[in-house]
């Protein structure tokens, strides 16, 4: 599957943006991180079963300056929507990750809870990935996100070989590298078994470094699966 990440700074933009991405993605990230003044109800209106969505706080990579409350309040009034899924990052607070996890049991598992981790400053050892992989699974996670920056092209494979090992014992999983080194893992994860890849709708609309675009990212995967 596609992920194509909404990243405007209005409800309104953010609307337009979302209408443009549907028929090009399978999923919608909703960055309501960068939104100000944040309205979900009329943006979780059609297709919510598509939409994923993510507040992002300042040391995660993100936009959110608030409280973590009411960052991660806005992520259970999504979950109580209909969101298809919501990321909270692995550092979140237990207690906090918990009531989520709790709310969207509430509302009969249909938002499926993704816990992520990003490391912007260079990839773990395999070893060190696979902790991280079993700690995500620990807490709760119907999906593993786990995102590194790759300073060398050789880090990419560390990553791949996580993805090979989640496949084997049926964890959904997305991941790979950012950053121009990293691009390789974005095009290779889908075939070693990712549950989903990130693209971004257009140039400048990245929300990560090293992010293909959706039409870039469709051309690679079919070359690939022609060959």
């Amino acid at each position: 599957m596609i992920c194509v990440p909404v990243v405007a700074t209005t409800n309104e933009d953010a609307v337009n943006q979302m209408e443009r991405c549907f028929p090009l993605a399978d999923v919608v990230e909703l960055r309501i991180d960068v939104i100000k003044q944040v309205e979900l109800k009329d943006l979780l209106v059609h297709q919510k079963d598509r939409i994923m969505v993510t507040n992002r706080k300042k040391e995660e990579g993100g936009k959110f300056a608030g409280k973590e409350t009411e960052r991660i309040e806005l992520l259970n009034d999504a979950v109580t929507l209909g969101a298809g899924f919501v990321d909270v990052e692995l550092r979140t607070g237990d207690d906090l990750r918990e009531m989520l996890s709790d709310n969207i049991l509430h509302h009969q598992g249909r938002s499926q809870l993704i816990l992520s981790h990003h490391i912007f400053d260079g990839t773990p050892s395999y070893s060190e990935l696979q902790d991280i992989f079993h700690e995500c699974v620990a807490k709760g996670a119907r999906i593993v996100k786990i995102v590194t920056f790759a300073n060398a092209v050789e880090d990419t494979l560390n990553i791949l070989k996580l993805i090979g090992y989640a496949k084997k014992i049926n964890q959904k999983i997305i991941a790979h590298c950012m950053g121009k080194k990293g691009k390789i893992s974005r095009i290779m994860a889908p075939f070693f078994g990712a549950y989903m890849s990130f693209a971004s709708l257009d140039k400048g609309l990245e929300s990560a470094p090293g992010q293909l675009t959706v039409s870039e990212m469709k051309d690679f995967l079919r070359i690939l699966k022609d060959e």
